[in-house]
């Protein structure tokens, strides 16, 4: 069985011991070592003998799990679907989900079984995301985000340039991240009113990132100046990606889209709230959920530095991994 079909089930099977046993085939074809796979997947020469031997003898039938094997299902799959649903409805509170359970199976489980169940729908516990406001048009978004995908492909294949342009601002009000902490204590973070450290970035996929920071406020002027600033000539063409907000549609931009045409940037506007398909959204997440230390926001000086060091070691000390 080739390779492409273990690397498929690896990647797409929904059953992590699949996956597991899938990845660990496709490592063992590249030549990796008995004694370093044992420490990879954490099994004993045991599992791995009897995963080969079934591979061997049963093909991708092998990879799964004998019917009988494991705990028994508490739940019936329609029931586990509906248990999601429950869970959709109040997310932030699994007890209510139980009451459910009690009221109309009179089935009494852990929030922990109801946790697993929900992993097993690539469900997890995360913050939740502010709305935007509304909702694009979906034929817009539709085209734009093939017209995105086919910017992403040509500068792949090394024939365009492809940038992402935003602006986003910091103070000494904190974005409160999770963290790990004892079961009773609470750590905190110093709040404060402050100044207001605007920043435009632009930022393609490998991390190279221009950045303006300003006390003031970011116009349409700033924008016009920094891209001329940032790309005083082109090698290849070039495509900014902006969203539609006013100081990207006002008609000084518009004046300008006809000359930078000219010098081969063009100017590509998302739909209205989608700030999903605008790549830098994702570093100003990082920044201000992640990088910025805690004890950055002692201090106005010292919250600037670390903004600043941020965005200067954006690439290097400070990586965004997809994975």
């Amino acid at each position: 069985m080739s390779l492409k079909l273990l690397e498929r089930i690896y990647r797409q099977s929904r059953y992590h011991q699949v996956r597991q046993r899938a990845h660990f085939l496709i490592l063992a074809a590249q030549g990796v070592e008995l004694e370093e796979l044992m420490r990879i997947f954490q099994v004993s020469y045991k599992t791995i003998y009897n995963w080969i031997n079934r591979w061997e003898s049963e093909g991708m039938v092998g990879l799964y799990n004998k019917p009988g094997r494991g705990r028994k299902r508490i739940f019936k799959p329609e029931q586990e679907a509906q248990i999601r649903d429950w869970a959709k409805l109040e997310p932030r509170q699994l007890k209510k989900t139980l009451q459910k359970i009690k009221s109309e199976w009179d089935i009494e489980v852990s929030t922990e079984t109801i946790k697993r169940i929900l992993k097993k729908f690539y469900m997890s516990w995360h913050r939740m995301q502010r709305d935007v406001g509304g909702k694009p048009d979906p034929i817009e978004y539709q085209e734009k985000s093939a017209h995105l995908t086919d910017f992403q492909q040509l500068e792949d294949e090394g024939k365009i340039n492809l940038y992402y342009l935003d602006e986003t601002g910091f103070c000494l009000i904190p974005s409160v991240p999770y963290g790990w902490q004892d079961i009773g204590e609470y750590l905190t973070i110093p709040s404060r009113r402050s100044s207001r450290l605007n920043v435009l970035g632009i930022r393609n996929r490998n991390h190279h990132l221009e950045a303006y920071i300003s006390s003031q406020s970011i116009n349409s002027d700033v924008i016009i100046a920094c891209i001329d600033a940032f790309f005083p000539q082109v090698d290849k063409p070039t495509v900014i990606v902006v969203e539609q907000s006013s100081i990207h549609t006002s008609d000084m931009i518009l004046d300008k889209i006809e000359e930078w045409s000219e010098r081969g940037i063009t100017i590509f506007q998302l739909p209205a709230y989608s700030p999903e398909l605008n790549l830098i959204e994702i570093l100003w997440r990082f920044i201000k959920y992640q990088w910025i230390e805690i004890n950055a926001y002692k201090n106005w000086q010292t919250f600037v530095a670390s903004v600043e060091n941020i965005l200067r070691e954006f690439g290097k000390k400070y990586v965004i991994n997809f994975v």
